[in-house]
């Protein structure tokens, strides 16, 4: 019985278990989902400091026209504590501790020295712009306090949340590992893409596009080969493989020769059955007896790569802990004229712009057609109990980059 998309994407999420949970450098958990709170070791900032290169004062000595005498010198990284006293001031730079009896900092353009910078603090300066009380003074806490949260369970560590943590003062923080995958392209077609094809022999690409994919969905790849449709040796292969998902391409329909679902139809909770799209129509997935996921995908590229972003990619996030887990969607006006495959929904490579949408080639959505995936930006997303899309139709894109 054929299903639809929706059901054989339930199907596969509900089977989907959260990777454990390990500790890494923060150098080693870029993309990684962070499995628990980071709570700040400090406040942040650490200290009182300034927030410009100018002089630290006391306000109420530093009017318009103010002579104030540089009694110290204050740098970065410095824990110089000057005491400042009636009509006196430090030179300070921007990140350095402000000192106890200072209250603002004057920025260095707002003297008559301006911002020329020598290596000796000037013996004094004269103020052309009071500062307001607490001018230029970054407070103790001022970002957050100590014990607040810096970055919260379940983020998605980039950059900017690298450097929070590190700034909350840690090297190492707990991550849900990535999961492990194994990519086997199958067929006795195949050949080396660097080869030269024989008759009935083509360049073997599958493995490329999903290892390639599954990499940058964050997964750890652990093999990435090819195997003949031989059912003992694929299950000798599988026999060796230590992962948490195994994808596989062609071998997966009804063919004489598709050793996928012979090795392994009902194995474990392992299915085979057809899925009412276009292209991807043959699918099989499920768990073996070690709970290794299987997703069982047809040969053709494009059949390959759209079952990819509707089925595997989602899953691999939610492994890896994400709660995001879908492509952004946007609609656009459709550019021209298309048919849809009756009864199934249509996943059609395309480009867009900021207000339409067309096929990336003449061919349609064939699943041989290979050199859309190379120009296209995005899949059109076409309901089942749609015939014909129609030039100036509103059409549901999924955005791919």
């Amino acid at each position: 019985m054929m299903i639809t998309v929706d059901e054989h994407r339930a199907r596969i999420l509900a089977a989907v278990a959260v990777t454990p949970v390990e500790t890494v450098a923060l150098a080693d958990a870029a993309g990684r989902v962070l499995a628990d709170d980071v709570v700040s070791r400090w406040p942040v900032p650490l200290f009182d400091n300034s927030g410009m290169d100018g002089y630290a004062v006391r306000a109420a000595d530093a009017a318009e026209g103010a002579v104030l005498r540089v009694i110290a010198d204050v740098p970065a990284g410095s824990s110089l504590d000057p005491t400042i006293g009636v009509g006196e001031a430090a030179r300070i730079m921007t990140g350095a501790p402000v000192p106890s009896d200072a209250d603002a900092v004057i920025p260095l353009e707002h003297t008559d020295l301006g911002t020329t910078i020598t290596t000796e603090p000037p013996s004094r300066i004269t103020v052309t712009t009071a500062p307001a009380h607490g001018a230029h003074i970054r407070r103790t806490g001022g970002d957050s306090p100590a014990g607040a949260v810096a970055v919260a369970a379940g983020t998605v560590l980039g950059p900017w949340q690298l450097s929070s943590i590190a700034s909350a003062g840690y090297t190492e923080i707990p991550v849900h590992r990535a999961p492990r995958v194994a990519v086997i392209s199958t067929g006795s077609e195949l050949i080396d893409p660097a080869g030269t094809p024989r008759r009935g022999e083509i360049p073997e690409s599958n493995s490329v596009l999903l290892a390639a994919a599954a990499a940058a969905a964050g997964a750890d790849l652990v093999t990435v080969t090819t195997v003949a449709d031989d059912e003992a040796a694929l299950s000798s292969l599988l026999d060796g493989i230590d992962a948490d998902a195994v994808i596989l391409s062609g071998g997966a329909s009804v063919g004489a020769f598709d050793v996928v679902k012979a090795v392994l139809d009902r194995t474990g909770s392992i299915e085979f059955g057809p899925v009412r799209m276009q292209p991807g129509k043959p699918q099989g997935f499920g768990a073996d007896e070690a709970g290794r996921l299987f997703f069982c995908l047809p040969g053709n590229p494009v059949s390959v790569a759209v079952s990819f972003e509707t089925f595997v990619r989602p899953a691999l996030l939610a492994m890896a802990g994400r709660t995001v887990i879908d492509r952004p969607r946007v609609h656009r006006t459709a550019a021209t004229s298309w048919r849809c495959p009756p009864g199934r929904a249509q996943f059609l490579p395309v480009l867009l712009d900021e207000t339409t949408v067309r096929p990336a080639t003449a061919g349609g959505s064939g699943s041989h057609l290979v050199t859309s995936l190379a120009v296209a930006q995005a899949l059109a997303v076409i309901p089942a109990d749609t015939e014909q899309v129609v030039e100036g139709d509103i059409v549901e894109v999924m955005v791919l980059s």
